[in-house]
């Protein structure tokens, strides 16, 4: 059975936050004269965890550095560090709730993505590594940082994007739209700020965070950074990003984006908008065509597939991908490998998948596939079904039959959704957490 596409933006946001880490930390000044030392303290409890200042500063002096490699300018730093501290929780929320549930990233899956966001950065991955210890970024805390991240992103696909349901109902009247080849056909770059609103939040709550988008409002009129303001006032997880979501296609937006940016013009700024996750502004950035709905990209893909059994635990199934692996490095036939040791039907072809669209298979095959290149051969990559090694053979733009139209509409549809849902999830994650605040007023 078909599982759900991920929304892949938001899968890699940890490499994108990761390569611009990198970018900051290789223009910091790494020769600075000696500092006091503190004594540690906690500024905040979550649950039955702390965050102490020190663990603090350190994200403040990395976030410095990647709004000056970005040219942003800087918020007071106060601002700045009350609104670190807000995502920090987020984020150690996110991260009790994956361990309680078992969540985790394998150190395989880590070092793939670690060699990802390597290569993006042009060095290998040793290269890499040597040029981090050298702006004074410890490997090892730094490889935690990503997994951390990965993690979070996990959380997501399992919880949010995989239990998003669209209906036939909700397809037909998509696709019987008259703006929908408008839209199809559009693609805006967007950038946002989000004032997260409890669910049970008190009157008096509800003024003081309209007070404080106001307050960020007023300060985009009379001509702020966009960037810094986002810094300063957004509880979404990419203000250090400038609150940049990056062109994409009208209809894959929440609606209340969509609707705005409609009627908006490229550098303009919305008015304050209101969802149940809370208050929005928005800026068109751009605005350009994009691609029809009647062609989709498919990929001709193959692969191998060693599923776990009664017989064969997981660490096992995973160990005979890693030895299939290696002997394809070294030259084995894939195909020959797939007729002997793939638990699949597809065995029988030497694992030819065929020629497939987007959502044909399980998000973390397709996430994987789809960041290979052509004849390269994946790391060992976990699904429902098992361990797999994929190869891409050839990727090609083809015409989308109607049942195919009907596949991009659940897709944009989805997409449309996911962002509200992870939103209102991280909403509910946030009220129902213990949070108490110690943070000192400078």
């Amino acid at each position: 059975m078909t599982m759900p596409r991920l929304d892949l933006m938001n899968s890699f946001r940890f490499l994108l936050s990761a390569a611009l880490l990198f970018a900051a930390a290789a223009q910091a000044q790494t020769a600075r004269p000696p500092q006091p030392i503190e004594a540690d303290h906690i500024v905040a409890v979550v649950n039955d965890d702390a965050i102490t200042q020190n663990e603090l500063s350190a994200r403040l002096s990395v976030a410095e550095r990647q709004l000056r490699a970005q040219g942003t300018p800087l918020p007071p730093r106060n601002v700045l560090e009350k609104q670190l501290l807000e995502r920090m929780i987020v984020d150690r929320i996110q991260l009790q709730y994956a361990k309680e549930t078992s969540t985790r990233v394998d150190d395989v899956q880590l070092d793939a993505a670690l060699r990802r966001i390597a290569d993006a950065n042009k060095l290998s991955l040793s290269g890499f590594r040597a040029a981090l210890e050298k702006d004074g970024i410890a490997w090892v805390k730094f490889r935690e940082e990503i997994r951390d991240e990965m993690t979070i992103s996990r959380l997501r696909e399992r919880d949010v994007d995989d239990r998003i349901t669209v209906s036939e109902g909700e397809i037909d009247n998509y696709l019987a739209s008259p703006d929908r080849a408008k839209a199809t056909n559009e693609e805006v770059n967007l950038a946002h700020i989000l004032l997260r609103v409890p669910e049970q939040a008190s009157p008096d709550q509800l003024r003081q965070i309209r007070a404080r988008a106001d307050q960020a409002l007023q300060q985009l009129k009379r001509g702020d950074d966009f960037a810094k303001v986002a810094a300063s006032f957004s509880d979404a997880p990419d203000a250090l990003s400038g609150g940049a979501i990056g062109l994409r296609p009208v209809n894959r937006l929440p609606g209340l984006y969509s609707d705005a940016a409609e009627k908006m013009k490229p550098g303009e700024t919305s008015e304050i908008l209101r969802s149940p996750a809370g208050f929005h502004i928005i800026k068109l950035i751009e605005r350009s065509g994009g691609a029809a709905v009647q062609s989709v990209r498919q990929t001709h893909a193959r692969h191998i597939l060693i599923k776990t059994s009664e017989l064969l635990s997981d660490e096992e199934a995973k160990h005979k991908a890693e030895i299939l692996k290696e002997r394809l490095d070294n030259g084995a036939d894939f195909a020959e490998l797939a007729r002997s040791s793939s638990n699949d039907l597809s065995a029988t072809k030497g694992g030819d998948l065929g020629w497939l669209y987007p959502g044909d298979t399980v998000p973390d095959f397709e996430k994987a596939m789809d960041g290979l290149k052509i004849n390269e051969i994946s790391q060992p990559v976990k699904t429902p079904f098992g361990w797999h090694l994929i190869q891409v053979l050839e990727r090609r733009v083809a015409d989308a039959s109607q049942e195919r139209q009907r596949m991009v509409a659940r897709q944009a549809l989805r997409e449309r959704k996911s962002d509200e849902a992870y939103q209102d999830w991280l909403r509910q994650m946030r009220d129902r957490a213990y949070v108490e605040y110690r943070l000192e007023e400078k």
